[in-house]
């Protein structure tokens, strides 16, 4: 079984999903989010005939919760069985080559949110934090489907805020290529559990300083949403080969 958490604005990748059934965050002892386009739910089900597990939104260090919090539906996807996870974000685009409305899938991440779920645990080895395997999958996949997907270094931070034009500067020059609020805590806790993990950046907006432009949650949402159906199309092709760990 496969767990896939869906991001900012990305609900619609459930429409794809024969549903069996769904929990909310609350029945699962979670906490809910606060945040517009996180509906709180675990949808479980099948992705043309692969089990999976949407996790529909998230929590967030932001709202106020801790890295434990925020990882809790990772543990508790784990718990049900899924074996590995899909995570995707929206996020803003730092790289020039990079333009938003499209999709960038992670070839490694900066944690730069000052936390970390493993607080009191065991040292775990993030040398490829993003399995190499399950990365050469999509990449085939899509390109073989001819959709565009960038490969980079996402970089975490704590939020809520946007970043400055000068905090961009400093992150491009630290090497990444797109900045969001999510994602990383989430990676360290299922790789520490030895799930493997995949995840994408929905490319939302040009980060700070870029263009000159304000930046929004709705335009984050409706991005987003148009970029969803790109996203369905290659999981939907992809998973099928994917659903047994190696």
């Amino acid at each position: 079984m496969i767990g896939i958490v869906l991001g900012s604005g990305l609900g619609l990748l459930a429409e794809a999903v024969e549903v069996e059934r769904e929990v909310s965050f609350g029945e699962a002892g979670l906490p809910t989010s606060s945040v517009p386009g996180h509906a709180g739910t675990f949808v479980f089900g099948s992705l043309h005939g692969t089990p999976v597990i949407l996790m529909k939104g998230r929590v967030h260090l932001y709202e106020g919760h801790g890295a434990r919090e925020i990882t809790a539906g990772i543990r508790w996807m784990a718990a049900q069985g899924v074996q590995k996870i899909v995570l995707t974000n929206a996020a803003g685009t730092l790289n020039p080559a990079f333009a938003p409305g499209s999709w960038m899938m992670l070839s490694d991440h900066l944690n730069l949110t000052g936390t970390s779920p493993l607080v009191g645990a065991d040292f775990i080895d993030l040398s490829v934090a993003y399995d190499a395997d399950w990365r050469a999958n999509f990449r085939a996949q899509a390109l073989a489907l001819k959709i565009p997907l960038h490969e980079g270094v996402y970089a975490g931070l704590r939020g809520p805020q946007y970043e400055t034009p000068a905090e961009i500067r400093m992150l491009h020059t630290l090497g990444a290529d797109a900045v969001g609020m999510s994602t990383v805590l989430e990676t360290i806790q299922a790789r520490s559990l030895g799930l493997p993990v995949v995840a994408f950046s929905c490319l939302t907006n040009w980060a700070a300083g870029i263009t000159g432009e304000t930046l929004n949650h709705h335009e984050v949402l409706q991005t987003g949403k148009q970029a969803a159906d790109v996203m369905i199309q290659l999981l939907t092709t992809t998973l099928g080969d994917s659903a047994n760990p190696r």
